[in-house]
Formats: structure tokens, C-alpha cells, sequence
């Protein structure tokens, strides 16, 4: 999938032999056991009254209770409005941000509540691609010392480091001269590929890719897009992609969840979301993409919510979509509803969907 079939979401016969040939190749590389594992999540961040003696008036839940897994060389997209939460989840997954309570594991072991000295020896497998490569860019450091800075901070060696960055520069397809040059020498693009080596520095397993092309114009994301694919048929790295763009989602995800308001709403396999959404935000939310065929196009209709999204600091009670939701009935003020299984890894936390919890 190339620059036009991001730009306009295509659908067509051809895409999607692409898409199930580019996902052959990846399954290849997945394997069954889980590499990160995140069970009943959540970060309250505390909001205080101001004033020299700040007291703890309320809490802002940016996140609650957040469960999913992602298995070795996979990519599960997580998609959502600004302020669902997304970027959370991630920093919590790379414990940026410690949660309040819940599991973040890898390989089997928990990292909630490990000491900094304990985490150390994790970092070098958790990594992050940041949304604005400039900004996440030292622009006093050369593109040398940008890659060889996590290097350095487990002790490699100066041939070791010269090595490793002219390793990650063919890569990530940059010329070895560009070792000298400062952020503001290079295009959007090259500074986002500067980004990805400097996460593949060593040699991670698990990258939280944080909106990672939404400061890129289309050509480029095309470009950064097909060299993470590259990438995780290369390594089989797993991806945490973080995005509000359906159409780049789906393109690189093998399953996607989809958060509103701090939770997952509903979590499938790709395919299955895109054509069968059981969730009514998620049905929205795609009835919003564009469709290329301008017939098609006519006869589809587009869902609109109703008013805007809930302030985190004063969530409503039961399901935290019902006053926005078309579908909503009496009992959806109440009940939170907790992810059903809808069969073949579809989930769905929906009480239209309620058939294995009281």
C-alpha cells in the first residue's frame, strides 16, 4: 500500500490481496506466546485544589481499566479521539508513567511497582517512536550522538557505538554522512527515520509508536509507514501503533482496539473490525472514513454523535459512551459493561452484546 491508497483509505480488490499477502509474511514471524501483556490498567492523575497547601480535590482517570496483549513480531493499532487516552496507555506500558493500579507485564514478568534499578534492565527491549521527531530530538546532539546516547548508557564500547550507527543509518535509509548532521539539517521524514533508529539502538522487541506520522505530510507517512513494515518482517519487533487515523491503522495493525473516554470499547482482529464493528462508537468512527468509490460513498451513512465527549475528571456512570450513544437504553446508564468475547478474538464491552456476564 503506497501514498494514494493511505490517502483515500481504499478498499479495492488489489489493496486487499496486498494487505493478506503483507500479512502472511507477518504471521510467519508471530508466534502464539504473549510478549506484553496489560490486565485491568489505570492511571489517575490527582488534581489539586491550588494554593501553597495543595490538597487532592479529585482525580482525572486517564485511563481505567485497560486489558489487551500483544504476541511477538505483532502490531495491535490503538485508535480513539484526542483524550481517550491512548498515549497514556503507552507511557504506562513503558512505565513513563507509573500506573495506579493493574499489570503491565512482559514476558511473564510484572513491571508495576519495580523500582527504577529493576526496570533497567527491561529498557533496552521497551521502546518508544515519539509523535514529533523534532521536538523528541536534542538539537544540540548530531544525529550520532542521538543514536549512541542510549548506547552509551549501557556501557558500549566507541568502535561498538560507531558500528552500531552506521548499521541503523542503511537501516532506516539514511547515508552514513548524515552522522554529523544536527535535527534542523534534516527533512520531516529523515528526522523521523533518525527517531527509528535511535529506538532500534538496542535492539528492542517492543515499540510504542505514539502517533508516529500524524506531523508528516502523506507522501512521507507512506514512506515511514512501509519501513516500519520492513522493520518488523526484518526483527520482528511488535508495535503498540497509536493513532487517530483509521485508514494508516489499518494498514499496519493485525488487531486494533479502540478507547474512549480511558476504555477499551472493543478490540478485534483487524479485518473484523473494519467490517463487522459491533461497538455503536466504533461503528461511528468508521462510518466517518472516506470510501474512494463515489458511488458507494452516496449511499453510506455517516453516524454523528451526539454533543462532546465526557470530561475525564467527571466520567458518567454506568457505560461512559450512553449519552452520545444513538443505541443507548435505561439499563446503559448504570451497568458498566466489561469486554465480551464475540468469538474468533472479537471483543466488545456493549450491553447490545451481553451474553457471558451478569
Amino acid at each position: 500500500m503506497r501514498r494514494h491508497e493511505i490517502q483515500d483509505g481504499r478498499n479495492d480488490a488489489w489493496t486487499l490481496h496486498q494487505l493478506s499477502c503483507r500479512d502472511q509474511r507477518r504471521d510467519a514471524l508471530a508466534k502464539d506466546e504473549v510478549l506484553v501483556e496489560v490486565n485491568n490498567l489505570t492511571k489517575y492523575f490527582p488534581i489539586g485544589s491550588g494554593g501553597f497547601l495543595r490538597k487532592k480535590v479529585t482525580e482525572l482517570k486517564a485511563v481505567d481499566g485497560v486489558t489487551f496483549a500483544v504476541h511477538h513480531g505483532e502490531t495491535l493499532g490503538l485508535v480513539g479521539e484526542s483524550g481517550s487516552g491512548k498515549t497514556t496507555v503507552g507511557k504506562c506500558v513503558l512505565q513513563l508513567h507509573r500506573p495506579t493500579s493493574g499489570e503491565v507485564s512482559f514476558k511473564g514478568k510484572n513491571l508495576v511497582g519495580l523500582t527504577d534499578k529493576q526496570l533497567r534492565p527491561f529498557r533496552p527491549k521497551l521502546q518508544v517512536i515519539f509523535q514529533d521527531p523534532y521536538e523528541s530530538l536534542n538539537p544540540r546532539f548530531t544525529a550520532y550522538d542521538i543514536i549512541t546516547e542510549p548506547l552509551r548508557l549501557h556501557h558500549a564500547s566507541k568502535d561498538e557505538c560507531r558500528n552500531r550507527v552506521k548499521e541503523l543509518l542503511d537501516i532506516v535509509g539514511l547515508a552514513p554522512y548524515m552522522a554529523e548532521r544536527y535535527p534542523h539539517e534534516f527533512s520531516g521524514g529523515q528526522r523521523q527515520r533518525l527517531g527509528v533508529a535511535r529506538a532500534l539502538a538496542l535492539q528492542p522487541e517492543f515499540i510504542v509508536c505514539d502517533e508516529p506520522l500524524s506531523a508528516l505530510d502523506v507522501s512521507i507517512q507512506a514512506q515511514v509507514l512501509n519501513l516500519l513494515d520492513d522493520l518488523q518482517r526484518q526483527f520482528g519487533v511488535a508495535y503498540l501503533f497509536i493513532s487517530h487515523d483509521l485508514s494508516v491503522v489499518r494498514h499496519i495493525s493485525h488487531r486494533v482496539g479502540v478507547m474512549y473516554l480511558g476504555k477499551i470499547m472493543e478490540i478485534a482482529p483487524r479485518d473484523a473490525l473494519y467490517e463487522r464493528p459491533l461497538h455503536p462508537y466504533t461503528q461511528a468512527l468508521l462510518s466517518a472514513v472516506p470510501v474512494p468509490d463515489p458511488k458507494v460513498e452516496a449511499k453510506r451513512k455517516v453516524i454523528l454523535l451526539q454533543g462532546e465527549p465526557p470530561s475525564p475528571l467527571n466520567p458518567p456512570s454506568g457505560c461512559v459512551f450512553h449519552p452520545r450513544c444513538p443505541k443507548a437504553f435505561e439499563e446503559c446508564k448504570n451497568v458498566v459493561p466489561l469486554l465480551n468475547d464475540a468469538g474468533n478474538g472479537h471483543f466488545v464491552a456493549c450491553l447490545l452484546h451481553k451474553t457471558s456476564w451478569p
